[in-house]
């Protein structure tokens, strides 16, 4: 499993947005993180969240600490991350 880090992206496993990506913001602490989609991007909105509701993914973008949705959403564009976001995906259980 790849490891927890700003800018690795994610997809939720629990919650009414199971199945859809989002990307970590920040690290509170060993239980949980700040993610956001950006929910203009994919419908998720900046939460934190417990980490066994979301399942780390292979890809990552190059974020700082607490950057904003608009800063994650150009981040996306830029690396042409921003379509594979926008997909849903049923995680395996």
């Amino acid at each position: 499993m790849p490891a927890v880090e700003v800018g690795r992206i994610c997809m939720k496993t629990a919650g009414r947005e199971n199945g859809k990506k989002c990307v970590i913001v920040d690290v509170m602490d060993k239980s949980f993180v700040l993610i956001t989609g950006p929910k203009a991007v994919t419908g998720v909105k900046r939460k934190r969240v417990n980490l066994s509701h979301i399942m780390p993914l292979q890809d990552k973008v190059d974020l700082k600490r607490g950057a904003s949705d608009e800063e994650v959403t150009q981040m996306l564009t830029a690396e042409c991350k921003i379509d594979g976001m926008k997909q849903t995906a049923k995680p395996a259980a």
